[in-house]
């Protein structure tokens, strides 16, 4: 289960909350946009085609994008404190920020020799973390919590969360692995905790979105950040800044919850139609749809592999469609994957196991 990118090309990038070093928008406002990451006071986005936009403060370089982030299409941002973290799209992976040895450096951008090649990227306070394409992970950066010590034997994992001292992993089983600092309960995944699809972290707490939509909190700094609403469901995406949530709903609007001293929970009047959301520090970030994609053009087909599995996603609006697979297509022998989809990121998928060749298609047959 590997979370999409957003379903349709986003109009605008909102933000909200504490904007000290003006993080509203930036450069963002490209009908490309594909996602977003927030760090403390500064902000990402990942266009369409690959490149990336940074905006805020630089005062540790974070915002000042290197030079070998042209050479080739990006693939997943990340954003801690003082630092982002980009997936290439040959699975290398970049950081930048405090340069090396001066104040801010605690080793968060010193990528490990021979990491990758990489899935998906995360990023702590001031560490980092990478998905490898075996199912493992990678972290580094400061330890002083064991944030960055991955328990022995980790593996298939699908998704990876940074919080502030702790890191989260979620397993393709659906159940959650989290280390680091526990000082506030945030590394205590809840007993019992199962079917998860997408897993957030930051400050000290954690989030995990479960597959019938529910969101489930762990981990509290007194600041009600981990009370989630009572009535909260039909969640597609979840997010946390260090003390408060949020959470997109399959009709694109946005719920938040916990402190919000600089208006991080108040969400701007009349937002809608979001695809994706973020958030870090005192503010949260909103990637806003356009019109929803036309199902006269075919809808767009992904797939990717994790851990012997295939997973294969397209737009949740394409609704009228159905998933068909076939290792002969030549003879006709194409024949329809079964089941609900997973809706994750605005997107459908399906996890299914790799066996052999298998190709895929969608058809204008309802599921």
């Amino acid at each position: 289960m590997l979370p999409g990118l957003a379903a349709q090309a986003a109009s605008r990038v909102l933000a909200w909350g504490d904007l000290t070093y003006d993080m509203r928008v930036g450069d963002a406002g490209d009908p490309g946009v594909a996602a977003i990451a927030t760090g403390d006071f500064h902000s990402l986005a990942l266009e369409q085609g690959g490149a990336v936009v940074a905006w805020g403060d630089d005062s540790f370089g974070q915002t000042n994008l290197p030079a070998a982030l042209l050479q080739q299409a990006v693939l997943r941002i990340a954003a801690g404190n003082l630092h982002s973290v980009a997936l290439m799209q040959n699975g290398a992976v970049l950081a930048w920020g405090p340069p090396s040895g001066q104040y801010g450096d605690y080793g968060q951008c010193s990528v490990p020799a021979g990491l990758g090649p990489a899935s998906a990227v995360a990023a702590g306070a001031i560490h980092s973390l990478a998905l490898e394409t075996d199912g493992t992970v990678v972290a580094w950066g400061a330890d002083s919590y064991g944030q960055c010590d991955v328990p022995a034997g980790l593996d298939h994992v699908v998704a990876i969360a940074g919080g502030m001292y702790h890191s989260v992993a979620l397993k393709d089983d659906g159940t959650v692995v989290a280390w680091g600092d526990n000082s506030r309960g945030q590394a205590t995944v809840p007993a019992g905790l199962s079917n998860v699809v997408a897993i957030a972290a930051s400050g000290f707490h954690s989030l995990a979105l479960r597959n019938d939509g529910t969101v489930v909190s762990w981990g509290t700094y007194g600041l009600a950040q981990s009370s989630v609403p009572a009535d909260l469901g039909n969640v597609v995406a979840i997010a946390t800044g260090d003390y408060h949530g949020l959470a997109l709903k399959s009709d694109g609007t946005v719920v938040t919850w916990g402190y919000n001293t600089a208006g991080q929970c108040s969400i701007p009047s009349g937002l809608a139609n979001v695809v994706a959301i973020a958030a870090r520090g005192n503010h949260s970030m909103a990637l806003v749809g356009g019109a929803p994609a036309s199902l006269e053009k075919p809808p767009r087909l992904t797939i990717a592999a994790a851990c012997g599995n295939i997973v294969v996603s397209w737009p949740a609006s394409a609704t009228g469609f159905a998933l068909q697979q076939s290792s002969n297509p030549g003879g006709g022998s194409w024949s329809s994957v079964t089941g609900v989809p997973t809706v994750i990121g605005g997107q459908n998928q399906v996890t299914l196991p790799a066996n052999g060749v298998q190709l895929f298609r969608l058809t204008s047959a309802p599921f």
